[in-house]
């Protein structure tokens, strides 16, 4: 059905190809899982399938790709339409109209179907994907997993021979993924519909495909096998591979049941264990007539990173000191923790320059500021020296910003936060504290309130009735000037971002805002996102790519909140674990993060508590160990194998297997001995 013969993709003024030597072919009926690190020529490949490339995109294509026949050479896009169903990383940019209804009915209006085909295909495919009660709905209102849900179906109407899929569940909470990609077993099962998807995350995904076709590197061509024999050499695989390569399972395991008919000696090994669990920090206040730290000297001009020079990490916790409480019912009070011992930096220099700041928004007084904020992610232990480092780089010590409460305060609150778009009450009773060096993931169905949440916490949406304070201040009611200091958030589309025409510019930009010294940024970069020229043109970036472009632009500011949607969506397992890394690294020097993710990997890894949304409302909140092992739907897959046990990481289970007493335990029970 699809064939690539020899084919090297080269855009224009890039050093090498960004495909390279493609050869192989898939056939009818099956679904085939692309995978590869971030920026490996994943969408690339996805385009040369659909004729976007080199048609709409540009650059050269060698070789030969050929369709059902049909060669993307000589046939362009709208030549294939008919054939080639395609769903991009970006739902918005795949929408013509404005309804729900007419988004879905408008493919097959192109192909000029007979209106009742049309009306009974629109209506199977609004059951398939959950989208009946959506039907009348403006596409601009819904979430950014239900706009993914509808871009799906708009390609399912007309009935396609293939599928081509970049990152289909990327913004769809588990429930609805696990729905979209049953959809596409029925496709594939029933009709005999060829579908290839590009997806980072293959915990949801590996245990469908048929076939893998992995590309390792940028520029390395292509392998094609079936998901046991990829998933051994991938340097990307899902966490119960690890898990499995880990315990030295054979053959190793693509799914969770897989891997508990392995798993009774590793369980049988830690069951004596308990999970290290890392708690929030507690932080004392630091004397006001403390030395600043330390400012390395400006790089060197021209040098994309700075030295490698190290500054001391923060101050551990005072032993025996206490960690914030966090009550499981939604009324949560404010946490008993100490003033930290490194008050966050502010988030923003703003200066009386009469100047403003790139990707502004207007603010009182004629002010104009950054529109968001935040971090990014970052490579292993390196990313906390490097943060260390870069956060103190200022010209001039800057005062830290202080909550108005003190520096004993909540870095947020919500209390009794009730928030109302046209006639829908979108969040109902909300009352949430949110610690100095906390980390709390917000999950729930799409559609559940996170992001409004969020933004209510921005200021961006008042409160219809309640309150909300970040840093002591009423966002909505606080001059931007201010409030940009205390707060950061990005949103789930990067671009919103990103408008300069070099990552160069866009750090030089970012370097500006936050009063940083130059390079900055860049070094950021580097360290989050390895081999992006400076000349490269945000758009040339992958999602994910982009997506860590801005995190790093936002953290050159270091605001003392740091709100992120969707923070991995796009991003592969190396750069999540880097992002990981920076995260905990932020946290720990005082800064108080709240994302909302699908992702319960991450929030596994991460996050000190989960707060989870149902119909804008908090049905659970506590520790996440206690939260994610109770819910199947949010628990994380090494939770799943080694149930009952409060397992949730591979990490986790590494560092048991290393302490002493594991072996010692294993062998009291008689368990099988287990190789890490």
């Amino acid at each position: 059905m699809i064939r690539f013969d020899q084919v090297s993709v080269t855009y224009e003024g890039a050093a090498q190809s960004s495909l390279r030597d493609a050869d192989f072919t898939l056939p009818e009926g099956e679904l085939t899982l692309l995978v590869g690190p971030s920026g490996v020529g994943k969408s690339t490949l996805l385009g040369a399938v659909s004729g976007l490339v080199p048609h709409f995109t540009g650059g050269t294509l060698r070789g030969r790709v050929t369709v059902a026949g049909r060669d993307t050479r000589t046939h362009p896009p709208r030549e294939l339409a008919d054939v080639v169903g395609t769903v991009g990383q970006d739902p918005r940019a795949h929408f013509v109209t404005d309804v729900v209804e007419d988004e879905l009915a408008y493919g097959m209006e192109s192909l000029g179907l007979p209106p009742a085909v049309m009306r009974r295909r629109v209506e199977e495919t609004l059951d398939l994907l959950g989208l009946n009660e959506l039907r009348d709905r403006p596409i601009a209102t819904l979430s950014g997993g239900q706009q993914q849900r509808v871009a799906i179906g708009s390609v399912l109407t007309t009935h396609p021979k293939v599928l081509v899929l970049d990152e289909p569940t990327s913004a769809l909470d588990p429930a609805a993924a696990e729905e979209v990609l049953a959809v596409l077993q029925r496709l594939v099962h029933d009709l005999g519909t060829t579908v290839l998807m590009a997806e980072h995350r293959l915990e949801r995904v590996v245990q469908y495909a048929d076939r893998v076709l992995l590309l390792p590197s940028p520029g390395a061509a292509p392998v094609l096998g079936t998901p046991s024999e990829i998933m051994a050499v991938s340097p990307v695989h899902p966490p119960v591979v690890s898990l499995g390569r880990l315990a030295g399972w054979t053959p190793l395991p693509l799914s969770v049941r897989d891997a508990r008919r392995a798993s009774a000696p590793l369980r049988a090994r830690l069951s004596a264990q308990t999970p290290t669990i890392a708690a929030p920090p507690t932080f004392e206040a630091r004397p006001p007539e403390a030395a600043p730290l330390p400012t390395p000297a400006p790089p060197t001009p021209g040098a994309q990173t700075p030295g490698a020079t190290s500054l001391p990490s923060p101050a551990p916790p005072a032993p025996g000191a206490a960690s914030p409480a966090h009550p499981a019912e939604p009324q949560a009070q404010a946490p008993d923790a100490a003033p930290p011992a490194h008050p966050a930096p502010s988030a923003l220099e703003v200066r009386d320059s009469g100047v403003a700041p790139r990707g502004t928004v207007a603010g009182r007084g004629g002010g104009r500021l950054r529109a968001a904020a935040l971090p990014a992610s970052a490579p292993e232990p390196a990313p906390r020296r490097l943060l260390a480092r870069l956060a103190r780089r200022r010209p001039t010590p800057a005062t830290p910003a202080t909550p108005a409460g003190g520096l004993g305060a909540p870095a947020a609150t919500a209390t009794h936060l009730h928030i109302r778009r046209a006639r829908a009450e979108v969040l109902h009773d909300i009352t949430l504290t949110v610690a100095p060096g906390e980390t709390i993931a917000l999950m729930g169905r799409n559609g559940a309130g996170k992001s409004t949440l969020l933004a209510a916490l921005t200021g961006t949406l008042a409160p219809t009735t309640g309150r909300v304070t970040v840093g002591g201040r009423i966002p909505h009611r606080t001059p931007p000037p201010e409030m940009v200091r205390q707060v950061g958030l990005v949103p789930q589309e990067p671009r919103d971002l990103l408008y300069a025409d070099t990552v160069a510019a866009e750090c030089a930009a970012a370097d500006a805002d936050a009063a940083a010294v130059p390079g900055t940024c860049r070094a950021l970069v580097s360290a989050l996102l390895p081999d992006v020229p400076d000349g490269t043109h945000p758009r040339d970036l992958s999602e994910g790519q982009r997506l860590t472009l801005a995190l790093a632009l936002v953290l050159t500011a270091r605001p003392a909140l740091l709100l992120l949607d969707e923070p991995t969506r796009g991003l592969d397992y190396a750069a999540k674990a880097r992002l990981v890394e920076t995260l905990r690294a932020l946290a720990s020097d005082g800064h108080a993060i709240v994302l909302a993710t699908h992702d319960v990997e991450l929030a596994a890894e991460l996050a000190h508590r989960v707060v989870i949304l149902a119909g804008g409302e908090i049905v659970a909140d506590g520790p996440t160990a206690e939260v994610v092992v109770s819910s199947p739907a949010f628990a994380p897959q090494v939770a799943k194998v080694l149930a009952p046990g409060h397992w949730l990481t591979v990490s986790q289970v590494a560092a048991a297997l290393k302490a002493p007493q594991a072996t010692g335990a294993a062998q009291a029970t008689g368990a099988t001995e287990v190789t890490p």
